[in-house]
């Protein structure tokens, strides 16, 4: 149960009612596919969904762990590989928390990223996939101060989120944290059905033009230096 991915990396798995890949999880699976993963390099999925990501590690023989807050999810990732007939171990939990002590060669991240009015974050469940604060920092900054305990020396962070969070405090934050961040890619995507019905919030923001009808989407790759 897989739709076709015309973006050059595979095949994306069924969402089965939890978030469904999109722009964004094909940008950083583009830029997954350029690292080179050896036969069992240890790679880490924050906040994996229905596992896309850990899918196209797991195809290239990394050993994946796969991890989400949503139970859902888990076993959304747990049902696709399976399908797949791929390894990956599927953790229930918040961020980092169940991989506490473990170490990885790479880390990939697509996490809730869409600047929030606060009303709008508890109206339904499937919000919690992309609703991150007023600012949309609400979950990247805790990855960008917390994923250099989960990386090697060497290791590398491959995290995509919206510009309309901010570029430089992502850079920054990661740089505090001792890794070398910059970004590799950037691809403006039309505004999905969640940022048209924020669109008059987000101007008052001043997040985005009046006549505004894209966002871009980046992706930042950190190496752990010390």
């Amino acid at each position: 149960m897989t739709t076709q991915d015309h973006s050059g990396v595979g095949s994306v798995p069924a969402s089965w009612g939890v978030y469904t890949p999109q722009h964004d999880t094909l940008l950083l699976a583009q830029a997954l596919g350029r690292e080179h993963i050896g036969a069992g390099a240890a790679v880490l999925d924050v906040g994996t969904g229905a596992g896309a990501l850990a899918l196209v590690a797991a195809r290239r023989g990394a050993r994946v762990t796969a991890v989400d807050r949503a139970y859902r999810a888990v076993l959304a990732t747990r049902l696709n590989a399976r399908l797949a007939r791929l390894s990956v171990e599927v953790l229930h939990g918040d961020l980092f928390g169940p991989v506490v002590g473990r170490r990885f060669d790479l880390v990939v991240s697509n996490p809730p990223y869409v600047p929030t009015p606060e009303a709008v974050l508890r109206r339904h469940r499937a919000a919690v996939a992309w609703d991150a604060g007023v600012d949309g920092r609400l979950l990247l900054d805790r990855i960008c101060r917390r994923v250099h305990t989960s990386l090697r020396p060497g290791g590398v962070l491959l995290l995509v989120h919206s510009a309309l969070c901010g570029i430089a405090p992502t850079l920054a934050c990661l740089e505090r944290s001792g890794l070398a961040a910059r970004v590799t890619d950037r691809r403006l995507v039309p505004f999905g059905p969640v940022l048209r019905s924020r669109g008059a919030w987000l101007r008052e923001q001043g997040l985005v033009d009046a006549d505004e009808e894209k966002e871009e989407l980046v992706i930042i790759r950190a190496e752990r230096t010390r």
